[in-house]
């Protein structure tokens, strides 16, 4: 095994589902300052540790994972979801594409990208905590200044690395409509929350994003993902909520966005902000994305933006809008699926490609 598949197994055989990173930036902290990166971890909570490395002068790339996982799901595994298996040219664990094959690559390219003789760019390590519940991690790097100025970034989240784009926005909602309870046989003593909350909600199936499909990131949406209320069946209900998952392209604003569709739920209900995640987009021609692609990343295709949402959301402002480019090992229909699996050849080429593409941008 190479050093980097060996990287590999060795996070996954840490359990950082939903928690625990502080576990997984040990040995990443221990090798980025044995390759001189002046090293900085951050404790978002107990047990949640994300990272910040820097070396090197002047503006960096910007390099970023994250290290939690999500839960392993009811279906039995077949391969030990800790225990970091190898069978043919496929590592098996939760995390393996999702991110850990990634951080992995990232961090022994940058060992290698600091140890080298030629012109070097400069560098700086993000890896953050609890992006799969919405960023979190990144979002306290941010507000406590841990994060710099980035000349481009590069976000190792799986996509077989192939050099994607952007991805949407996320703006996820809460709806709350609050009555008064009563005994089911006297309603009228009442004033059912329920009743409130459909009226509100029925307006959402056909709410206009306002804003025209993006060529490459495609249209708006809008969804109801989850509705509650009551507690009992002969009990009028006196609190219902509801919860709305808008998916955002580039160039719409969320504070109006959300203001729209607060007067369109109307005035029976109240509406509270659970994640707000900005769109990103990099041109295709930006000569960020053209030397990633020297290095022998994949092109992007006719599919250029992820399906999914990253840390960029909200790194990407604080880092001065930087050209951002999704480029990661792994398999991303193997995020978040039982026995998931990283293909080792992907691994070791993604190190190759990061390394390329850093000596490329010391030029």
């Amino acid at each position: 095994m190479t050093d980097v598949v060996e990287l590999t197994r060795e996070l996954i055989r840490i359990d950082s589902v939903g928690g625990g990173e502080a576990a997984v930036a040990q040995p990443l902290v221990r090798r980025l300052e044995a390759a001189g990166f002046e090293v900085r971890a951050h404790a978002y909570a107990p047990g949640r540790t994300g990272v910040v490395a820097r070396w090197g002068t002047g503006v960096p790339v910007t390099l970023t994972g994250h290290l939690d996982t999500v839960p392993l799901g009811g279906q039995a595994w077949a391969y030990g979801p800790h225990a970091a298996e190898v069978d043919g040219d496929r590592l098996y664990g939760r995390g393996a594409s999702d991110m850990k094959a990634g951080v992995a690559a990232l961090v022994v390219a940058a060992e290698r990208h600091a140890r080298g003789s030629a012109p070097r760019v400069a560098l700086e390590i993000v890896l953050t905590v609890g992006e799969e519940t919405g960023c979190e991690g990144a979002i306290d790097m941010i507000t406590h200044g841990l994060v710099g100025r980035s000349r481009g970034m590069l976000v190792a989240e799986p996509t077989a690395n192939r050099a994607l784009l952007g991805h949407k926005g996320a703006l996820w909602l809460k709806v709350t409509a609050q009555g008064r309870t009563a005994h089911g046989s006297m309603p009228h003593l009442g004033d059912n929350a329920v009743y409130k909350l459909a009226r509100a909600i029925g307006s959402v199936e056909h709410f206009d994003p306002g804003c025209p499909a993006h060529p490459w990131l495609g249209a708006p949406s809008v969804n109801v993902g989850t509705v509650h209320g009551g507690i009992n069946v002969n009990s009028v209900p006196d609190l219902a909520e509801a919860t709305v998952d808008m998916r955002t392209v580039t160039g719409q604003d969320h504070a109006e966005l959300r203001e729209r569709l607060r007067k369109e739920l109307g005035e029976e209900t109240s509406l509270e902000v659970l994640t707000d995640l900005p769109a990103v987009w990099t041109d295709p021609d930006d000569p960020f994305v053209q030397v990633l692609l020297a290095a022998g990343a994949r092109p992007p295709g006719d599919r250029p933006a992820a399906s999914y949402f990253t840390d960029a959301s909200v790194l990407t402002a604080a880092c001065g809008t930087p050209p951002i480019v999704i480029c990661g090992p792994g398999e991303p229909e193997q995020a978040h699926v039982t026995d998931e699996y990283c293909e080792i050849p992907r691994i070791e080429d993604a190190v190759e490609i990061y390394v390329g593409a850093l000596a490329r941008l010391a030029h």
